[in-house]
C-alpha cells in the first residue's frame, strides 16, 4: 500500500474500508535488467515483475540503491499495457547498458520531452506535444480520455483544469534497447482544479476524498497527482510509445462554501 491508499484509507469508516491485500512477485520469474555501470555511477536496475509462477510479466520496476538509507529500494513500478517487453540490448556477459535519459541527443525524445508529452495529454489531450511526441498506445489514449471526460463532466455547473505541478521525483532510467532505441522510466507530477462555474454552487466531497476534504463542501478543489510512465523511445525521429503509467492521489484541497 502507498503512502496516498494509506491517507485515504484512513479517511473512510472502518465499515468502508477494503482489506488491504499486498502485492507480491515471484522473484524467481522476475526478468532482471542489471546495467553495467562505471565507478562512482548510481547503482540501480530494472526488473519486469510478475504476481504468478509462469505468468508473464505485468510490471516493471526500478530498484535503486539509497545511500542515505543505505538499502535498495523500490522507487518507480508502472503496470504494464502488454506483457511482451521492448527487446533491451545486452552485452555478451548479459548486462544491460544504460543511457543518459536526460538530454541524449541520440535518441528521438528524453525524459523531459516524454514528461512534457504526458502532462500536455492530460491539459490538453494531447493537442499541443502528446500526439506529436506519442504513437497512440493504449496508455497514451487513456490519458487523453481522463482528459476528455473529466474535463466535460460538469456540463455548464463547473470547469476541471489539468496542468503540470512541481516534480519532486526528477530522477529517470533509462536502458538501451536492439533497436538503438530506448526505454525510459520517469515521473511526473499533474494536478486537477474542478471549480464551479458561478456562487450559489458548491462541490461536494465524495467518501474518497475524506481524508483530505473532510466532508466540507468547496467552491473548488484541486488534486495532486504523482505518476510513474514508461515509454519506448527510438533513436530516430518517429514517435515514441507509452506502454504504461500509474497514478496515485497524493493531495487534495480548496476554499470551503462561505457558511
Amino acid at each position: 500500500m502507498s503512502i496516498s491508499d494509506y491517507t485515504e484509507t484512513e479517511g473512510l469508516p472502518a465499515a468502508d474500508r477494503k482489506p488491504y491485500k499486498p502485492w507480491s512477485y515471484d522473484s524467481a520469474n522476475a526478468e532482471l535488467y542489471i546495467p553495467r555501470l562505471a565507478a562512482g555511477q548510481d547503482r540501480w536496475f530494472a526488473a519486469a515483475l510478475s504476481d504468478q509462477k509462469g505468468k508473464a510479466p505485468s510490471r516493471l520496476a526500478v530498484f535503486a540503491e539509497r545511500h542515505q538509507h543505505k538499502h535498495w529500494e523500490m522507487v518507480s513500478v508502472v503496470d504494464l499495457d502488454s506483457q511482451k517487453l521492448p527487446d533491451i540490448a545486452l552485452d555478451p556477459d548479459g548486462y544491460a547498458t544504460a543511457v543518459p535519459a536526460a538530454g541524449n541527443k541520440r535518441l528521438a525524445a528524453d525524459a523531459d520531452l516524454l514528461r512534457t508529452a504526458v502532462l500536455d495529454n492530460f491539459a490538453t489531450g494531447g493537442t499541443n506535444t502528446g500526439t506529436k511526441v506519442f504513437a497512440p498506445t493504449k496508455a497514451s489514449k487513456r490519458q487523453i480520455e481522463v482528459h476528455d471526460k473529466t474535463g466535460t463532466r460538469y456540463g455548464n455547473q463547473g470547469t476541471t483544469v489539468f496542468a503540470g505541478a512541481a516534480n519532486r521525483y526528477t530522477d529517470a532510467y533509462a536502458l538501451k534497447t536492439t533497436d538503438g532505441g530506448a526505454l525510459i522510466l520517469f515521473s511526473h507530477t499533474h494536478t486537477q482544479t474542478d471549480a464551479v462555474a458561478h456562487s450559489g454552487l458548491q462541490i461536494n466531497p465524495g467518501k474518497d476524498d475524506r481524508a483530505w476534504l473532510h466532508d466540507v463542501p468547496r467552491t473548488s478543489i484541486t488534486y495532486t497527482f504523482v505518476c510513474n510512465d514508461a515509454a519506448t523511445v527510438p533513436a530516430k525521429a518517429a514517435p515514441s510509445r507509452l506502454i504504461g503509467y500509474n497514478c496515485a492521489r497524493t493531495d487534495a484541497s480548496g476554499p470551503p462554501v462561505a457558511s
